[in-house]
């Protein structure tokens, strides 16, 4: 996902030096300091991904089913995606 952050200028010169450094994009290198801050360790390479999603509990203890992006989509279209307040993420 693409976003805009403002830096303060010494900050930026501070983490290109150090990206440059490490022989890093500035976006790996703000990844990897944000997957870092998050506590979510570094990336494994294979699949993109450092952890495995949340999954979704409700108040009851009965989990949510993951849902692909796909399936997501379709509930949307159809209308069929109600507002659950009775999860957590675990």
């Amino acid at each position: 996902m693409r976003t805009t952050v403002d830096l303060p200028d010494d900050l930026f010169r501070r983490a290109k030096a150090v990206a440059a450094l490490q022989g890093l994009s500035m976006k790996d290198l703000i990844t990897s300091y944000i997957e870092t801050g998050l506590g979510l360790g570094s990336r494994n390479s294979s699949s993109g991904r450092s952890t495995p999603l949340p999954e979704l509990i409700r108040r009851t203890g009965t989990p949510i089913p993951s849902l692909t992006n796909a399936e997501i989509d379709e509930l949307l279209l159809k209308g069929d995606l109600a507002h659950d307040g009775d999860c957590r993420l675990t």
